[in-house]
């Protein structure tokens, strides 16, 4: 505590005075120590700097108000003489008119070199301001600010092209787990969260753990957990909302993505894939045919690399389109990607002779070879290669 504020007493401390309540400028680390700041006590206000000029602390906002107003009447600037910590300083301002007081004007100050700080005037005790003026201490302090930003354009568009391995997909994933109707706690929804982890890399998914999040979602117990069901009851007022505390789990889809173009011969049927599911939700190659579309790019030796080891050859991505699970409702439902959906957009492909573009999660111990697959990569952070086994 600044040393001013010990030698008042505590009657002192309980007095009512004209301070600065807050400013309306969010960016914080532009304050400097010449503007009006939290805290600030205004012991008098004059057109100019001459020390004479000076009106006597004013005794309420109201009062301080109608002499800010006054001076407007003369000049645009305005000098305050504010009280702040052990100091008394002499500030530059400018009066501004509050907009929501139409019918009876009321005015503030605003500080002299940037529109934006604004003051927020109120009638505090010297207690309450010697909180705000630490806190405004801290903000201004210059050894702890840093040097000052600015803004630096950047290329979205070419650095999304060049640096993801499909420029719609941001490749790192998630899953919302909403509670079951039985769950009354964040660490039961975590757990059964982190169960399904474990149970999917158990399988042979080589997921890699990113980061878990809680998330506080909307329900209604009509609509259990489907946002389009939400909507239609709330539009209809036929529902109980609730708040629901779920929990995302992130993800990277293996140590990196291999993307690879599977391009059918004209008189070929099928591009010689058979896909399947796990419990969790997650799209794998089941089985490739011997010479078929899918083995000439890679695919069935990729298969069976992946099983030497005990991994599955998961698919994250048909077409640019994630085939991830998304979500766990609060019926326990896992929502995942409808397999009969994805074996008609192969179907759809193969009768118009179009080839696929298909992703699929690389395990950690697979060495890529470019030239067989045409593996496009990215590969996360070395600190964020966790696994459950």
């Amino acid at each position: 505590m600044d040393k001013y504020w010990c030698f008042l007493n505590k009657e002192d401390m309980g007095r009512t005075v004209v301070c600065v309540k807050r400013v309306k400028q969010e960016e914080s680390d532009e304050w400097d120590g010449s503007m009006p700041l939290p805290g600030d006590i205004i012991e008098g206000i004059a057109a100019d700097d001459d020390e004479e000029s000076f009106v006597s602390s004013p005794k309420a906002k109201a009062e301080l108000s109608s002499e800010l107003g006054k001076i407007s009447q003369q000049a645009e600037a305005v000098w305050l003489r504010v009280r702040r910590g052990d100091s008394l300083l002499k500030l530059r301002a400018r009066v501004v008119a509050e907009k929501w007081s139409m019918l009876h004007k009321k005015f503030t100050i605003k500080a002299a070199n940037d529109d934006r700080h604004v003051a927020v005037l109120g009638d505090l005790t010297w207690d309450k301001c010697s909180e705000l003026q630490e806190m405004s201490r801290k903000v201004v302090n210059s050894e702890g600010r840093g040097y000052s930003k600015k803004g630096a354009k950047y290329d979205w568009n070419l650095k999304v092209g060049s640096h993801l391995p499909d420029n719609r997909s941001s490749v790192v994933s998630s899953i919302l787990f909403m509670p079951l109707q039985a769950e009354y706690t964040v660490e039961a929804t975590t757990g059964r969260c982190m169960a399904w982890l474990s149970a999917a890399v158990s399988s042979g998914v080589p997921l890699i753990f990113v980061n878990i999040q809680t998330e506080l979602t909307v329900n209604s117990e009509k609509a259990q957990c489907t946002g389009k069901e939400f909507c239609w009851a709330q539009q209809n007022h036929d529902a109980t909302i609730h708040m629901l505390q779920g929990i995302r789990l992130w993800f990277l889809p293996g140590t990196s993505e291999i993307c690879i173009d599977i391009t059918p011969d004209p008189e070929e049927d099928r591009f010689g894939m058979d896909i399947k599911r796990t419990d969790e939700g997650f799209i794998y190659v089941h089985s490739v045919t011997k010479d078929s579309a899918a083995d000439r790019a890679g695919m069935g030796k990729l298969r069976l690399e992946a099983k030497k080891i005990g991994y599955l050859l998961v698919v994250s991505r048909l077409e640019g389109k994630s085939v991830m699970p998304s979500s766990a409702c609060c019926v326990g439902l896992i929502h995942c990607c409808d397999q009969n959906e994805i074996k008609d957009t192969l179907a759809s492909a193969i009768e118009q002779g179009d080839s696929v573009k298909v992703h699929l999660m690389a395990w950690p111990s697979h060495t890529h070879d470019d030239k067989a697959i045409g593996a496009a990569t990215l590969q996360p952070p070395k600190a964020n290669n966790f696994s459950l086994q």
